[in-house]
């Protein structure tokens, strides 16, 4: 080992320990020992099929904190520079999912009689187009009509240079809205701005301070940082990008100003599992406050908009789901709370513009929360397990399906699913009834591919077709 690394390993490690000495303990790991094992597979294979440099995660179940664990590499090797190893007290920028703070930030104001959610944003913020029209909910919930200052899924070049957060408002606020207020849903960081700008106007402190005072200390969550302000520090990970199929490279840092209120905020995922634990108890804010948040949003026409206040509102396997997923430039996090099953999980990764941290999410979520599997899902699962050992159970099957299994059927299903493996998950998709029989289709679920699986079942329950075909 040459001089120089050896320096560096030295100076890499007085970092992380002085990381781990002020840092509070982020290791957990009361979960099952078999729901771990799955969860651990469902992370690591969608790391290594997307390229994504590391993964960290925590889980709740039961509305208790239950495990982390990170996975890959924090920083890569770059040359005399060894590779430096994700640990669960790493912290990871969550981009959007900060929004989730401003938003209860503003009810808990409106808690206090300080606002209502139907004020207009004029009444706080001077200046903004309509600002007598659109109201604070319609900030929150992406319904009003400013025009978004970064879809861009990269940082361009005036975001590398410092700014305001008014100068986004005399930007971007003071554009002709692109809907008027209330009619339609369309994502824009430029509310979140808006909405804090009114917190600090109220207030008469930073955004940070009061989400501090207010939320980060009384959960306990020692360990966020504002990225807005300051870079993170060499004990965390260096966020990368990727140019088409190109080698990762170190992504640049927006300037200070631009991810103001909208997605400013750093933490481990054991720090946001309390946060989701708040949220599943609600022991922080009022009732009716909760209910704000996770009410989903009608337009003027009536349909749904799918969020809440700050948070996407769904149903997932016919439970509640809140969840939001967050980008800037080198990560990209998801947030997934079943809030009627006391499950959550969070993820955070350093690759911007890659979904890896919603796919671990969203395959490990319901899998914490215990969904069982219906029936049908069971039943075909368990074709799909036989068929992968060259068997099939031939009491299930009507005299054409029968006939469809020959042996050399059974030998291709054999051959070309084998290799595959357990899936992560078979979950179906669609439910009809044609020619006398219900239709139902799957999707079974890889790291690197999703397969497609069609049903047809009589009212016997035998089953008339079973295919399996990738899916584009």
């Amino acid at each position: 080992m040459s001089r120089p690394e050896k320096l560096f390993r030295c100076i890499l490690l007085s970092i992380v320990l002085l990381s781990a000495a002020i840092a509070p303990a982020q290791s957990v790991d009361t979960i099952a020992p078999s729901l771990r094992d799955r969860i651990d597979r469902i992370a690591t294979q969608i790391l290594e099929q997307t390229g994504v440099p590391s993964a960290s995660i925590a889980v709740v179940q039961h509305g208790q904190l239950v495990y982390t664990q990170a996975y890959g590499e924090a920083r890569l090797a770059a040359g005399a520079a060894p590779a430096m190893p994700a640990t669960p007290q790493m912290r990871y920028s969550i981009g959007s999912i900060s929004k989730q703070f401003t938003a209860a930030a503003i009810l808990m104001l409106q808690q206090q009689g300080k606002l209502s959610l139907d004020d207009p944003v004029g009444k706080y913020v001077s200046g903004l187009t309509r600002g007598n029209e659109v109201t604070i909910r319609e900030i929150l919930s992406h319904t009003s009509g400013y025009q978004d200052y970064w879809p861009e899924d990269y940082v361009m070049t005036p975001m590398l240079q410092p700014i305001t957060s008014q100068h986004i408002l005399d930007v971007w606020g003071k554009k002709p809205l692109d809907f008027d207020p209330g009619a339609q849903w369309q994502y824009s960081n430029t509310n979140y701005v808006i909405a804090g700008a009114v917190v600090e106007k109220i207030t008469g402190e930073s955004l940070f301070q009061f989400l501090t005072e207010h939320i980060f200390r009384p959960l306990a969550m020692k360990s966020v940082w504002n990225s807005d302000a300051d870079q993170l520090t060499m004990a965390d990970p260096t966020g990368y990008y990727r140019q088409a199929l190109g080698p990762l490279r170190p992504a640049p840092k927006e300037g200070r100003g631009w991810m103001f209120a909208a997605g400013e905020l750093a933490m481990t995922p054991h720090d946001l599992a309390l946060w989701d634990q708040s949220l599943i108890a609600g022991s922080l804010l009022a009732p009716e406050s909760y209910k704000e948040m996770f009410t989903e949003v009608k337009l003027k026409d009536g349909k749904g908009a799918q969020y809440g206040l700050g948070v996407e509102v769904r149903q997932r396997d016919g439970h509640l789901s809140i969840e939001h997923s967050g980008e800037v430039s080198g990560f990209v996090s998801d947030n997934e709370i079943l809030i009627d099953s006391g499950a959550a999980v969070a993820v955070t990764t350093n690759q911007d513009a890659v979904g890896a941290a919603g796919d671990i999410a969203r395959l490990a979520a319901p899998l914490v929360a215990g969904y069982p599997l219906a029936p049908a899902e069971q039943q075909a699962l368990e074709i799909y397990r036989g068929l992968q050992q060259g068997r099939i159970d031939r009491s299930l099957l009507a005299p054409n399906l029968n006939d469809y299994f020959t042996p050399q059927a059974i030998a291709d299903y054999q051959f070309s699913l084998a290799p595959l493996g357990e899936p992560l998950s078979l979950r179906q998709t669609g439910e009809e009834l044609r020619g006398g029989m219900t239709f139902r289709s799957f999707t079974i679920t890889y790291p690197n591919r999703r397969l497609e699986l069609t049903t047809y079942t009589y009212p016997d329950g035998k089953l008339e077709q079973y295919l399996i075909a990738p899916m584009e």
